[in-house]
């Protein structure tokens, strides 16, 4: 999808670099996060991520956790500071949103972040959780390879936490889901909020 923002999901976006500050609160914290013109919702944090936020348990205490897609960071800062014992890989294709989460962890003083490109996570960790608001709109087989990739990834008996537009295909998306991951995952709707689904997908031990 081209924006006024770019391709949010480029390695590169080709916009000016403008760094803005936004007045945000994730995870019971309140501070101006840092953000910037070619990168997904720039101007606050998305509706899809605070209905994910809202409607998603704790996360675990320790591990690997992992946020796909992760933009400049909301999901991805609220892990780290659910989990301050964990280790939260930001994974984005974006080089400038890898970036922004850089500077919005230091600037919550979190040490517990790897913002990394999908190829520079390490093959052989396995994630305690998912949390992720996926990029509907990079297109359907490239979302289900997406899918195929890192959901595999899970430690046995762990969930990945989905957040989806019901305009933009959550159900169709819940239906491949479960036909795809069959019999290793199971896949429920736990929330409807806004116009979204939460879909959670349980590796069984």
């Amino acid at each position: 999808m081209a924006t006024d923002n770019g391709h949010y999901f480029s390695s590169q976006p080709t916009t000016p670099l403008r760094l803005k500050e936004i007045p945000v609160t994730i995870a019971g914290h309140s501070f101006a996060a840092t953000t910037a013109g070619g990168v997904f919702s720039p101007d606050r944090v998305d509706v899809g991520t605070q209905v994910l936020l809202a409607n998603t348990p704790a996360p675990p205490p320790g591990g690997n956790l992992l946020d796909v897609g992760c933009g400049w960071g909301p999901i991805s800062l609220a892990l780290a500071l659910l989990s301050p014992h964990a280790t939260v890989w930001a994974v984005d294709v974006n080089e400038r949103a890898l970036d922004l989460v850089r500077a919005n962890a230091a600037t919550l003083g979190l040490e517990n972040i790897n913002a990394v490109t999908p190829a520079d996570v390490p093959a052989d960790i396995a994630f305690m959780t998912i949390w992720s608001n996926p990029p509907i709109r990079v297109g359907k087989d490239e979302l289900h390879n997406l899918m195929l990739t890192w959901l595999p990834r899970l430690d046995p008996g762990s969930d990945a936490w989905l957040v989806v537009q019901r305009n933009l295909g959550s159900d169709s998306l819940h239906h491949w889901l479960e036909g795809a991951l069959r019999p290793a995952f199971s896949v429920t709707r736990t929330a409807t909020h806004k116009g979204y689904r939460v879909l959670r997908a349980r590796l069984r031990e």
